[in-house]
């Protein structure tokens, strides 16, 4: 058996959002892939027979692949890529009355004046993404359906195939010439208040709309009253959903001040453009919206727009508000939190799926839609693995699948056998990491609770080095990896960089600390308000437990965190001096100085109200006030582009340590936002976070390499 090393992670593939096809017969997947050469990460788009019957058959290779999803009748495969322009839309010659030539000059011209993503979200010079679709009776390549000059974000199927509802970007001439300004390296000029977003850059005032799109001839019809709206849009999106009743559902906050609002509203309107319907009231922020197959129920995933702490649940409403209550929670007994990025599925018209994190694993729940009396199913994942993006459709689930030791792969089964316990019922349709894990020795996996320093538990999910027996060996070095959020949390699943870690001798513990979400709302909230002192007793009391299970050498103890995880780190060793070393990756040490300059205004106003008006608590929360107490050797790094948590953060943390002659060391990942993005940059990471704890560890020997 060998090692996994570095350079393994190249040969890497993640699968990402299922798509089961209407018949229940096929489901398509994206998988995420690294292209070497060129230092990018790709998104490719795979289709395989839910039977597990052949292979995944790839569909897409020299471009990325988003949103896939079937046409009602399962003949097409749509999905967003930006490729370039169809052939079909530019061989031949228009009829001499059509105004609009097309002419390859004027595509060139319109390239050059494309919008940078950066400067207001309209796309790079390079092509649009624009909706495609592949035609999986006839084969061949995809076609392209839409043709927007600002590109598609979303889009939906309508309920007889021929329609699609798009959301899209249009500028007025007005908006356009200030966006012209910007690629021009022009001025950037913003009123709006929510004037950034990670990954989204400087906003600028332009409407997205709903679009419906013709798709034998592309021709499209602005829908004036669906528009997006409010600080949330840029990240969300409008999320339009087209019902088989003929109406659409989007999301838009159309409060008096949206950009100082969480609030995403559900609307419902005909797409014809009339009779426009909001069916929230404003006190939510709703998402995710699904249709009941015989269109007279939308399910959808409802929060609070300030208090992330409260689990989010799962919502039906009847559009029609013809039923009393007009709408209801059928999960909110639970005290789970629908998991993040998870979607509702309808099994038939009166019963969903969905999946709900619930103490440190990801499960699916079955629902009633007329009452709120959840279930919980699935049990064949089994709480050692844990659940991805997942689907439903033509009494089939398919489900992403992730595994400590076997990797992440897409299953299938059928939705009559939910409640199968055996995990050998799933059918497995992928084995994309096969080759790069068949010879690797896995790490162990388990479970480890203990007690806190204020009588309540808190619980870590572990991985043991392989080639250690926790009964006999000597105790080994430990790396303790701060989850983000804080609302999220930690389970059981593959992930490269723990599994590497394993493989050079470190028990890795991911520590889910107060804060974290999945066990339950009164867990979570009691974070609220504060930082630093409860995620550290949680982190240390976890460490404790290890050591006294002699698992791990207390000497040679490290800590990092990424997000969140960073602002812990940070914490963590202004409270305590137990670690060797520690790595604080993208975070936020100084809450008075981030205030405004990152995109979390509004989650920090309702936490901690404004600095100006409560200096002490912006003070006392934030670790910069104590670094005077660090004497752990810290490596700090930080995305140059990251809005979320901005780089002079860690420029100012960095400094300080440094200046009291701590050893410290700044790593700036340029053009980069809040996550890593590349591979290379990947790599470089996991490589500096190794090399600086094995510096700093006192019982490393380099010979051991």
């Amino acid at each position: 058996m060998s090692q996994l090393e570095l350079d393994d992670f190249y040969d890497l593939a993640t699968p990402q959002q299922v798509a089961v096809s209407p018949d229940g017969e096929r489901v398509a997947f994206l998988a995420q892939e690294f292209d070497p050469e060129e230092d990018e990460s790709r998104m490719s788009l795979f289709v395989a027979p839910a039977d597990g019957s052949r292979e995944p058959h790839r569909l897409s290779r020299a471009s990325d692949a988003g949103a896939p999803a079937w046409s009602p009748d399962g003949r097409y495969l749509g999905f967003i890529a930006a490729r370039d322009p169809d052939v079909g839309r530019r061989v031949g010659r228009e009829d001499e009355d059509e105004e609009d030539t097309d002419e390859p000059e004027d595509d060139a011209a319109d390239d050059e004046d494309d919008t940078d993503a950066e400067d207001g979200g309209g796309g790079s010079d390079g092509p649009k993404p624009q909706v495609w679709a592949f035609d999986m009776e006839l084969g061949g390549d995809a076609v392209q359906l839409t043709d927007h000059e600002e590109g598609v974000r979303e889009f939906d199927w309508g309920p007889d195939g021929d329609r699609l509802v798009v959301s899209a970007r249009d500028p007025t001439d007005e908006q356009q010439e200030t966006l012209d300004q910007r690629r021009d390296d022009g001025p950037i000029e913003i009123e709006r208040l929510q004037h950034k977003a990670d990954g989204q850059g400087w906003l600028d005032d332009v409407t997205t709309y709903l679009f419906v799109v013709d798709v034998e001839t592309g021709e499209d019809q602005r829908l004036d009253d669906a528009y997006g709206q409010g600080a949330r849009e840029p990240l969300f999106g409008l999320q339009p959903a087209w019902g088989p009743s003929g109406r659409i559902a989007f999301a838009s906050n159309r409060t008096e001040r949206p950009d100082d609002s969480g609030v995403m509203d559900l609307y419902t309107i005909d797409p014809d453009g009339t009779d426009l319907r909001k069916l929230t009231d404003s006190a939510r922020r709703s998402s995710a919206y699904e249709w009941s197959p015989d269109g007279e129920q939308l399910a959808f995933v409802s929060g609070d727009p300030d208090n992330w702490y409260e689990p989010s649940e799962l919502w039906v409403v009847n559009p029609d508000g013809t039923e009393e209550p007009p709408m209801h929670s059928v999960t909110g007994s639970l005290d789970r939190t629908v998991a993040m990025m998870a979607s509702p599925a309808w099994l038939d018209s009166e019963t969903l799926l969905t999946a709900v994190g619930d103490e440190g694993h990801t499960q699916l729940i079955r629902a009633d839609a007329d009452e709120d009396d959840p279930e919980r199913t699935f049990p064949a994942l089994t709480r050692g693995r844990t659940l991805g993006f997942s689907d439903a459709a033509g009494g089939t689930v398919a489900a992403v699948v992730s595994d400590p030791q076997a990797g992440s792969d897409v299953f299938a089964l059928d939705a009559a056998e939910l409640d199968e316990s055996d995990p050998d019922s799933l059918t497995q349709l992928s084995e994309l990491n096969a080759d790069l894990l068949a010879d690797v020795e896995m790490p162990d996996c388990r479970r480890v609770r203990t007690e806190n320093g204020d009588g309540g538990e808190v619980e870590a999910i572990t991985y043991l080095p392989p080639d250690f027996d926790p009964e006999t060996d000597d105790p080994r070095p430990v790396v303790a990896s701060i989850h983000g959020g804080p609302m999220s949390y930690d389970a059981p699943t593959f992930q490269f960089s723990f599994a590497y870690w394993a493989n050079q001798g470190y028990v890795v513990y991911r520590p889910n600390y107060r804060g974290s979400t999945s066990y339950g709302q009164a867990f979570a909230e009691s974070l609220k308000g504060t930082r630093g002192d409860l995620e550290t007793d949680d982190v240390l009391s976890v460490l404790d437990e290890l050591v006294d299970r002699g698992w791990v050498d207390d000497e040679r103890s490290l800590v990092t965190g990424f997000s969140y995880g960073g602002i812990t780190t940070a914490n963590v060793v202004t409270r305590s001096d137990r670690f060797a070393a520690g790595a604080a990756e993208h975070g936020v040490y100084d809450f008075r100085s981030t205030f405004g300059t990152d995109d979390n205004h509004l989650w920090h106003e309702w936490e901690f109200g404004l600095p100006w008006e409560e200096p002490e608590l912006f003070e006392d929360i934030s670790s910069i006030t104590d670094v005077d107490q660090i004497s752990t050797p810290l490596l700090v790094s930080a995305g140059e582009n990251d809005w979320r948590c901005p780089p002079t953060q860690a420029e100012q943390l960095y400094v300080s340590v440094r200046k009291q002659s701590v050893p410290a060391k700044l790593v700036i990942y340029q053009d980069e936002h809040h996550n890593i993005s590349t591979p290379d940059r990947a790599i470089h990471r996991l490589e500096s976070l190794t090399e600086w704890f094995r510096e700093h560890d006192p019982g490393h020997e380099p010979d051991e390499e």
